[in-house]
């Protein structure tokens, strides 16, 4: 299938909440391939349709099983925090430790419309409030304190990709898993 091209921060698709899927058809099953595709070749840990400038409710992971993917999740979080290293596509080369919960529990359904749950701790735990946080309109930067953020947002102005026009597919190292979100 073929590579699409990532949206960066400051296109509004990342910023809007995407729709509920209510049609498990070919065209999605297509989105969830190039979802796929385009995460390994970036490569990510987890990709959401925004992210590709479609405003509907999926997005791929790289878990302990191989590639998943997830279709309109409801999350279910543990009390308990912690906080660890953060990346995204969407906003290259910028990692920073971020809040989250330690323990989730995804459920939505399939590209087929089959229901699926899957758990998660530490590092598919964050990755599956990530993507659900971009289908949300939400970008990690959102997750910091104060400081972090200022100094998070200091870090994108002078980054190489800050102020390009329209989607471009970056590279993102991520020093502690290999590949960011």
């Amino acid at each position: 299938m073929p590579i699409q091209p990532i949206r960066l921060l400051g296109d509004p698709v990342l910023r809007t909440p995407a729709v509920e899927v209510t049609t498990f058809d070919r065209e999605l099953r297509q989105l969830v391939r190039d979802l796929e595709d385009t995460m390994l070749d970036a490569p990510g840990v987890g990709l959401a349709a925004p992210q590709l400038g479609v405003g509907l409710r999926v997005f791929t992971y790289l878990g302990p099983d191989g590639v998943g993917h997830l279709v309109n999740p409801r999350l279910e979080l543990s009390g308990e925090q912690i906080c660890g290293p953060e990346g995204c596509l969407s906003i290259p080369d910028v990692v920073i430790d971020t809040p989250r919960p330690f323990r989730t529990v995804a459920r939505g359904f399939s590209m087929y419309g089959e229901p699926v749950t899957i758990e998660g701790t530490d590092r598919l735990a964050r990755c599956l409030q990530h993507e659900t946080d971009h289908l949300d309109g939400i970008l990690f930067i959102d997750r910091l304190d104060p400081e972090q953020r200022r100094l998070a947002l200091k870090e994108i102005r002078f980054a190489e990709w800050a102020g390009q026009p329209g989607p471009i597919v970056r590279q993102s190292p991520h020093p502690t898993y290999g590949r960011a979100m």
